[in-house]
């Protein structure tokens, strides 16, 4: 009987949605002004109350090679303090790359790296995110080197933290138009 009771409690806890900060508690809402245009913003996620982002981790598609569609970023993947991660919108191209982590402290502001439209060529949108710690520390994503990086976001209020994200995406263009995947990032501040 005890098995078959945590056998129930481990399913219902693998089916029933973290409890996160939620909107509401975001006090903070940083962004950058260099975001690519197109696409939709996906839904704001959010680390489990009480817990902030200390790391990140970016799903990127490499370089395709002259005459083949590049979209570059995928998706931002925030790491909670607690082992949880927190992902908004994500395009189907790439791979995750290593996870990146403050030593101390949690995530505080962000910039992107965006490759400006290019007209009749391939455009790809973001590229790459580079994060700060509230330490000081600056993570440094390792996307692509396409475009040009964009100032800092605010900082998040001295004794709060990043403890959410939502990102826009492009969804895949179907006959044989230009994707670009992830466009723009918000981080949301909780305290």
């Amino acid at each position: 009987m005890a098995r078959i009771l945590r056998l129930v409690v481990a399913l219902v806890a693998l089916v029933a949605p973290a409890q996160g900060w939620g909107k509401d508690a975001a006090t903070v809402t940083l962004s950058v002004e260099n975001g690519g245009p197109w696409g939709d913003w996906g839904d704001p996620v959010f680390c489990p109350k009480g817990s902030y982002a200390n790391g990140f981790q970016l799903k990127v598609e490499p370089p395709q090679g002259l005459f083949r569609d590049d979209t570059a970023l995928n998706a931002v993947r925030l790491l909670c303090s607690n082992g949880a991660t927190a992902t908004s919108s994500e395009g189907p191209r790439g791979t995750w790359l290593s996870p990146l982590s403050c030593s101390r402290g949690h995530l505080s502001s962000f910039r992107l790296r965006v490759e400006a439209p290019q007209g009749l060529w391939d455009d790809t949108a973001a590229n790459n995110v580079d994060v700060a710690c509230s330490d000081g520390r600056v993570l440094e994503g390792q996307g692509g080197l396409a475009g040009t990086w964009g100032n800092w976001s605010s900082f998040c209020p001295h004794g709060g933290g990043v403890c959410g994200l939502r990102t826009r995406l492009e969804a895949p263009q179907r006959g044989g138009k230009d994707n670009t995947a992830l466009n723009d990032v918000e981080m949301f501040c909780c305290s």
